[in-house]
Order: structure tokens, then sequence, then C-alpha cells
């Protein structure tokens, strides 16, 4: 398919239905959409659309009869059912109906975009093979002789293509295939099951075993090297005679293995910001409720106790969000940033006034070593403000009593060097290698009283390495640490 393909949305949640509409036709695609299942029987039976995203739940037509009443007017439209009430036995059913897949809701854009581009593959193989159909002899065998346009469409594409001929003989191929198998090479009209995968092998006899030919797909999600170095997605999907048999099928090779590594880091994101919210959030509440109690009866002293500490753990929550928002502004590159030329040595004297309070607490001595006439850098004065002050913070919180923190800035070549060191706690070897992950922060029998987000420091690192900078860190366990910054001298 040279043009753009045609989607149809049915959904009667206005802002979602809009929402799916307006991304798509920035994706390339051509989109109607309906409000109501009724208006999508009519637009998707009135006209054949590409790809048809059907809303399980709607309040006068259900999704799967939608779904029923499109395939039987336009069996090759790909329909994705979408809901956040899935269930087995509406599953079962709208396979059976011809559905290609479920949509979970809510969504992500790269989740719906994935879903759609397999669709799109899918039709592409439907109306491909609906044109073989038209071209080829009854052996599927005689494709392999014939230099069709099949030949420049399989060869061409990154997914791995295999057609498979009812005696289990190989039909056609690509060198996509043979990289996903780890193949050198392989032979037409070989037997080929054996080097499929057994889940594979077990749906394609499935498939060779039907007396009637299905518009259906199976797909499974295979590992084939180990530790999820890649994952690959295998759908296969039927090739029909002319009398209505099967002839042969179609098996396509995708790689998901960036995909997955995608789902598995969301899914710990996720988890790892509900255990750090979990806790503070427990504690306010095991608080409130003591004070609420009327047959407790606490000292006033007692409950401004619980007070301040309720109003501590709420302020870690408030930095925790505070973080979270700036690292996804960082990654999704959508933080405003304001570039002006800034003296990195102000920033540094600011910043050391800022936590004066903090220093004298623990009887800190701090030296300081700054090049005199050091050129000005083009960056915002917020992001650098935050890197230094986050690093002076940790100086001082894992610093000990009447202890030492030691800043140096000089040129080094076209450089700025920062260094910023303590007399503290200092990290184990293992602790330093996880040191800038998300929500890392080192356990140990000297930190358990020290507060803070684990985001502190993976947030400087994003803040560096936009500004093709760099940062490393030196530490030995009891003796202290010291962080090192390049920063570039024209960055912009």
């Amino acid at each position: 398919m040279d043009e753009k393909s045609k989607i149809l949305i049915i959904d009667d949640e206005n802002g979602l239905r809009l929402g799916t509409e307006r991304l798509l036709e920035e994706e390339g695609y051509i989109v109607e959409s309906a409000s109501n299942g009724e208006e999508g029987i009519r637009l998707g039976k009135s006209k054949e659309f590409d790809i048809a995203i059907i809303d399980l739940k709607m309040p006068d037509v259900d999704g799967l009869t939608v779904l029923k009443e499109i395939k039987s007017v336009h069996p090759n439209t790909i329909c994705f059912i979408a809901t956040a009430f899935a269930s087995y036995d509406t599953a079962i059913e709208s396979t059976r109906l011809g559905a290609f897949g479920y949509i979970p809701k809510p969504f992500t854009p790269e989740e719906l975009i994935y879903q759609i581009e397999q669709g799109v593959n899918q039709r592409k193989l439907i109306l491909e093979s609906e044109r073989l159909k038209k071209e080829r002899e009854e052996n599927l065998l005689e494709l392999a002789n014939e230099k069709s346009r099949l030949n420049a469409i399989i060869k061409s594409i990154n997914d791995g293509i295999l057609v498979i001929n009812k005696n289990a003989e190989l039909v056609y191929y690509n060198y996509a295939a043979l990289k996903f198998l780890d193949l050198a090479d392989i032979e037409i009209g070989s037997k080929i099951l054996n080097i499929l995968p057994e889940k594979v092998v077990k749906t394609i006899n499935k498939l060779f075993d039907s007396e009637t030919f299905h518009v259906k797909s199976y797909s499974h999600q295979i590992e084939l090297k180990p530790d999820n170095e890649l994952i690959v997605e295998f759908s296969t999907t039927p090739i029909p005679n002319s009398d209505g048999s099967i002839a042969g099928v179609v098996l396509i090779m995708s790689n998901i293995t960036e995909y997955k590594k995608i789902e598995l880091l969301k899914s710990q994101f996720v988890s790892m910001v509900a255990h750090e919210l979990k806790a503070p959030l427990a504690a306010v509440q095991g608080y409130l409720n003591i004070l609420i109690d009327k047959s407790i009866q606490l000292p006033p002293e007692k409950k401004e106790d619980y007070i301040k500490r309720s109003i501590t753990r709420l302020k870690g929550l408030t930095d925790l969000v505070n973080d979270l928002l700036d690292i996804s502004r960082i990654e999704l590159n959508t933080k405003q940033r304001e570039i002006e030329q800034i003296d990195l040595r102000e920033i540094i004297e600011n910043s050391i006034q800022f936590f004066e309070l903090d220093i004298k607490k623990k009887n800190i001595s701090i030296e300081t070593h700054l090049e005199e006439n050091l050129p000005a850098i083009n960056a915002d004065y917020n992001e650098i403000t935050r890197v230094v002050t986050n690093l002076l913070s940790n100086a001082i919180k894992y610093n000990r009593i009447n202890g030492n923190i030691y800043i140096d800035l000089y040129k080094s070549h076209n450089y700025l060097i920062l260094k910023i060191g303590d007399t503290g706690i200092g990290l184990k070897p293992e602790e330093k290698t996880k040191l800038f992950n998300e929500f890392y922060r080192a356990k140990n029998e000297m930190t358990r009283e020290i507060s803070g987000t684990g985001l502190g420091l993976s947030i400087v690192k994003k803040i560096v390495d936009s500004y093709h900078g760099k940062i490393e860190v030196e530490s030995e366990f009891g003796k202290g640490t010291t962080f090192i910054i390049n920063l570039p001298i024209n960055i912009k």
C-alpha cells in the first residue's frame, strides 16, 4: 500500500476520540471518526478502511456488534477492540468475530502507534495475498520462480517473512528471516517447521488441520536470545485457495525487543514510584489518625511533634513529585530553557550562602579554589544552579560533624571543571556503579537517617548530559566523595 492508510475511530469518549484522531493524523494517516456505534457501523460499511479502532462499551451499540457488522461487509479491515474492561470472554468472542487485537485503555501514544503499525503490516499482507491469489497457480512453490513484485516487497522490509505451503515446505523468505532464525542459508522447498519455535509450529499445524479458511492471525512473543537480548513477535496468517481451503501460511517476524524493554522499564519505574509514595503517605496517615483519635490523650508538645513530622513527610512527597516532573520534562525536552551567559563562580558563591545554616549546624569547613577570569558559559541559570546546589547539599548531608568540603573551579582546554568533594560517608564500589540510577540511595548503617528522593543525582546527570558535559565520581567508603563535572565552555 503506497497510499496513506485509512483509519476509522469509533468511540463515544469525545476527548479520547479527538486526541487519538489528531495523533494519528500527525503520523500521516487519513482518519475519520464516529461518536457512537450506529454511526460507526454506517461509516465502516459504506467504505473500506484499512484499520478500525472500536470502543467495546458504547451506550447505543456495543463494540462486538459493530465489529461483526463491519467485518460482514469488509472482512479485510483490520479491527482493534479498545477497552478498559477486557475479559477472557470478550477476548474470545472478539477474536472469533475477527478482531486483530486488543488496545487496553488508557494507552500511551507509543503503545497506540505500535499497535497501528502492526495492523498496517497485517493489512498489507492480507491485500498482498489477495493479489497473489489472482496471479499464482494452485501450487505455491511456483512463486519461488516468479520474478514478481512480491520479491521486491519482501526483500526490502525489516520484518522477517516466511511463506510456507500446506506440505510444510518453504515457498518464500527474506534475509531478515534468516537473521532472526540465526541461519546462514535456507533452501526453497525444504521442510521448515523443525527450525521454528514450538508455539509457532502448533499454530501452523492447527491452521493446516482446519477444513475452511478464516481471516485470522495468531501472534506469539518469543524470546529467541536469553536475557531479553532478542524478543520476536511471530504473526501467523493463513493463505486461502480459490475454493476456500488453506493453501499455506505467511509468517511475519517482528523485532519487539526495544518495545519490551521499554515495557519492563515502565513497569519497574511505576513500581518504584509507588513504593516511594507509600511509606510517607502511610506515616502521615498514622500521625493524623492518632491526632483525631479522642481516646488518645496527647500532650501539646507531642501533638506539635506529630504535626511537624507530617509536614516533613509531605514536603518530601512534594520534592519527589517535583523531581519526577523535572525528569519527565528533561526526557521529553519540554522544559523551557532561558539560555544566557552565566558566571559559574557566582552560582557557587550564592549556593554556599544558601546553605550557610546547614554548614554551621555540622561545623563544616569549606575550602574553595575558584580560578580568576574564567569565561562565562551559555546555559540556563536555574539548571546549572540546580546542579551545584544538589551536589553541595549532598556534600553537607553525607558529611561528618566537623568535616570539610572542597570546591575547585578551573579551565582545562575547552571545559570548565567543577570539583565538589567532602570528607563524609563515601561509597562502596557496588554503590558507586548505581549512583545515578533513579530512586537509588546508598543504604548502610550511616545513611539510615538521611532523607532524600533518590532522584537528585539522576537529575544532575541528565542536565549535565543535555549540555554535552560529563560527570564523574571518585569515592572511598568512610573517607569521602568527590564529584567532577566537565562543562563545555561554549555550551548552548
